[in-house]
């Protein structure tokens, strides 16, 4: 089997188990990857992440010009965005998981950094996450607002939509959505209850430790 069917495989066995946990439904959600020869990955249009047909994930050039599969999902804006101003990207995915919508939905959360600091984990994998306001799906705008952050936050939520994260690889982006969605689920079952959060000397801590971008 090529590299380039490996990483087709690679990607719908973790969307599937994205689809197979409830993180995202119906034709919700995208995946994207970079390979090792500067081409990308992405899961479909219109396509539902429980059944993805490997063969037809998009293989995109380095320019984003289709080579072979369907046509790209409708969210590229968002997935070229953080390609363009995080180096290390290796993979994006963009989810509409519902504890994460729902936390964006609230007045009271903070626009700059969405995630109260309730776990190590979600510090360690996700550092700040920025809200960004509501774009209709596939607006290019939504690009536009990740570039405005300077490659600074490798997880942005939209409001009324849903998350967005990038990371080294596929692996460590599935991780990292994840945890985003498992501290939304908490900060929703912690809401008005006063939590014990971690306070600054421990944050500190673990940014520290664990090279976090914190700004």
């Amino acid at each position: 089997m090529s590299a380039l069917s490996k990483a087709r495989e690679q990607i719908a066995v973790m969307a599937k188990s994205l689809y197979d946990r409830g993180l995202t439904h119906g034709s919700t959600g995208n995946i994207s990857m970079r390979l090792d020869d500067g081409t990308y990955l992405v899961t479909p249009t219109g396509s539902s992440m429980g059944c993805l047909d490997p063969t037809c994930i998009s293989h995109l050039s380095e320019t984003w010009a289709l080579l072979s599969g369907d046509a790209p999902t409708k969210e590229m804006p968002l997935h070229t965005a953080f390609y363009e101003t995080r180096g290390a990207t290796g993979a994006v995915v963009h989810l509409h998981s519902c504890h994460s919508v729902a936390l964006s939905l609230l007045p009271e959360i903070d626009q700059d950094n969405v995630l109260p600091p309730l776990t190590a984990y979600g510090i360690m994998l996700l550092g700040k996450v920025k809200l960004l306001p509501f774009f209709v799906p596939g607006d290019p705008a939504m690009g536009n607002a990740v570039r405005g952050l300077a490659g600074k936050r490798s997880a942005v939520i939209l409001a009324n939509h849903g998350p967005c994260v990038a990371a080294k690889d596929l692996e460590a982006a599935v991780y990292a959505m994840e945890e985003l969605e498992a501290t939304a689920k908490l900060a929703l079952l912690l809401r008005g209850a006063s939590p014990t959060l971690l306070d600054p000397e421990q944050i500190s801590q673990i940014v520290t430790r664990f090279d976090v971008d914190w700004t």
